[in-house]
């Protein structure tokens, strides 16, 4: 087996289909179901069981797939430690970022990072943040970018805290809610974000609320109580101060309610220029 072996088997685990798994491959579906029988040959093993829905993986199929995998990740990290010889920053960036932070504040510093590091490429994946924690831990990406206080006991970065809003066209007070016939639009998120949430309310009024919209994006969560459908709760990282609503700060007893935002990854991750140069554009941006 060589490099395209093992590509041809990520790929085919990847989509479970032979006609998607062609056309990322760049090869006719013909030819590359010639190849995948070439190597059940060497092995003397049914790699995947094919049927009218797409492919399984056999047993035998699962151990050579996680073994090309293996090799794969073991050969970019040997390239990647080849680049970082050289004086220029090459190799692939890989982050993995919570989806908030992704829409809202790292694309400045992308652009930053493109800029002064145009042979870098960048490899970048959203999620919830307990996906993106997950991702870090497998060494699946070189860094990671969460909400709320990491359980990270590696390299950490702060980078910024966004405080709580209340988002409304109608209610200027915290204090009405309890009154208020208008729904809770909230939008389905990791589960420290809705704890959060939860705790504070239970604080200020010992009951839930009385009518609850459950989204899949904070966007359309935001987008709804701009249009006056109901009310919503929304960190400062996704409003402009252009909106045409009231935006009521929350508040504990003793404290406005905010939410944290780190930079976390392996040691290792941090020495590999390519992710020394992105630490620099993000100090340039928080400065």
């Amino acid at each position: 087996m060589n490099h395209s072996d093992y590509r041809m088997l990520d790929v085919l685990a990847e989509e479970m289909n032979m006609r998607k798994a062609a056309e990322r491959l760049f090869v006719s579906q013909p030819a590359l179901s010639q190849r995948l029988q070439t190597l059940e040959k060497e092995w003397q093993k049914p790699l995947f069981i094919r049927s009218k829905k797409g492919l399984t993986l056999t047993p035998a199929g699962e151990m050579i797939v996680g073994m090309a995998r293996e090799i794969i990740k073991k050969e970019e990290s040997v390239k990647e430690q080849i680049l970082a010889m050289d004086a220029k920053v090459y190799g692939t960036l890989k982050i993995a970022c919570a989806s908030i932070v992704g829409q809202n504040w790292l694309p400045k510093v992308l652009k930053d990072f493109v800029e002064t590091n145009a042979h870098a490429r960048i490899s970048l994946m959203t999620g919830w943040s307990s996906e993106i924690l997950q991702a870090v831990y497998n060494g699946e990406v070189h860094i990671g970018i969460i909400r709320g206080t990491p359980d990270w006991n590696g390299p950490k970065m702060h980078l910024f805290q966004d405080q709580l809003y209340l988002v409304d066209k109608e209610i200027k007070r915290v204090e009405d809610l309890h009154l208020t016939e208008r729904p809770f639009i909230q939008f389905k998120s990791d589960s420290t974000y809705y704890q959060e949430i939860q705790e504070w309310w239970s604080r200020q009024f010992q009951i839930s609320p009385r009518q609850n919209i459950l989204v899949d994006q904070i966007e359309t969560c935001k987008q709804m109580a701009l249009n006056g459908i109901g009310y919503a709760i929304l960190p400062s990282i996704t409003l402009t101060g252009q909106e045409n609503v009231f935006c009521t700060p929350l508040h504990t007893e003793d404290q406005t309610l905010k939410r944290d935002t780190w930079l976390i990854g392996y040691q290792s991750a941090f020495e590999l220029p390519q992710v020394e140069a992105f630490i620099q554009s993000v100090q340039k941006h928080l400065d």
